[in-house]
């Protein structure tokens, strides 16, 4: 892997990098950046917890210059509002040395806030596409402007049900730009999407989902049945060396309510439960709290 002090970034974005204790490029970033600053259209298979915002960012970053106008440039589109705060936090760091707007939109919250936010103007758009697909119809975000578009994760936005919109957000947006999409799976879906609005894309492929990151180990526990589950994993949580950060995924909401009161019992104020049916500001706290 190269390492960021080889990689041709202005003054600026340098000075963020360094800030964040950042060293080395990961593959996807190592791969992308030239790339994406070619111009052409790409399409990344790569994982989460690879590096991909990074990836997208910095190049995007690196050729934004300053405008006054209100309109955005640069259009971020991704499937959940807690990966639209992600990924404008990582914008807001690496823009801490340039003068850049960086606006966030997704459901859930009031709309008429998001309206003024956009009327003050933004150089860039981080956004799920129903929130975004909204604020485009009543004409408080004009897309003409719209130079360059990342969609992240797209395979779970498909999945998520998001095709109609996404296809109505690229018959609203300009025929020339710059198309980028980030998939951890190459599903028909996904294939579909690319040959309808992308132009002879280049393609980089790190690793298809489900290949174990390098830096993870994995073990597995046979157990007979959930009751089970549940003591072996308040036992694995007592060991506060090896388990400081913890993140539990389960199959349902269900069971993540269930999981969540079985655990209380030990470890209840260091616990949080996140799923849809949480309150964005729930979610959010948790986030936070987890930070």
């Amino acid at each position: 892997m190269s390492k960021f002090a080889e990689v041709n970034l202005n003054k600026q974005l340098r000075n963020a990098i360094d800030d964040l204790g950042f060293e080395k490029q990961t593959p996807i970033q190592e791969e992308t950046f030239s790339k994406i600053l070619g111009g052409k259209d790409l399409v990344g298979i790569a994982q989460t917890g690879t590096g991909k915002t990074i990836a997208y960012c910095l190049p995007l970053l690196q050729e934004l210059s300053y405008s006054n106008q209100n309109n955005p440039r640069i259009l971020i589109l991704v499937p959940t509002r807690e990966l639209v705060a992600q990924v404008v936090e990582t914008l807001k760091e690496l823009t801490e040395y340039i003068d850049c707007r960086i606006v966030g939109v997704y459901g859930g919250t009031n709309m008429n806030t998001q309206k003024i936010g956009l009327q003050e103007g933004a150089d860039i758009v981080v956004a799920t596409p129903g929130r975004l697909y909204d604020l485009a119809l009543c004409r408080a975000l004009q897309l003409k402007g719209i130079k360059k578009v990342v969609i992240d994760e797209v395979d779970v936005m498909l999945d998520l049900g998001f095709r109609y919109q996404l296809t109505n957000i690229f018959e609203l947006l300009p025929n020339k730009k710059q198309n980028i999409m980030f998939s951890a799976t190459m599903t028909e879906d996904v294939s579909e999407l690319i040959d309808s609005f992308f132009s002879k894309p280049e393609k980089v492929q790190i690793a298809l989902s489900g290949t174990p990151l390098d830096n993870i180990s994995q073990t597995k526990y046979a157990v007979p049945n959930y009751y089970t589950k549940e003591n072996l994993l308040a036992n694995l949580l007592a060991d506060k060396d090896e388990m400081k950060k913890v993140l539990v995924f389960v199959s349902s909401k269900k069971i993540a309510d269930s999981l969540y009161e079985a655990m209380s019992e030990f470890y209840l104020s260091e616990l949080a439960v996140i799923h849809s049916n949480k309150s964005q500001n729930y979610r959010f706290r948790s986030i936070n709290q987890y930070d």
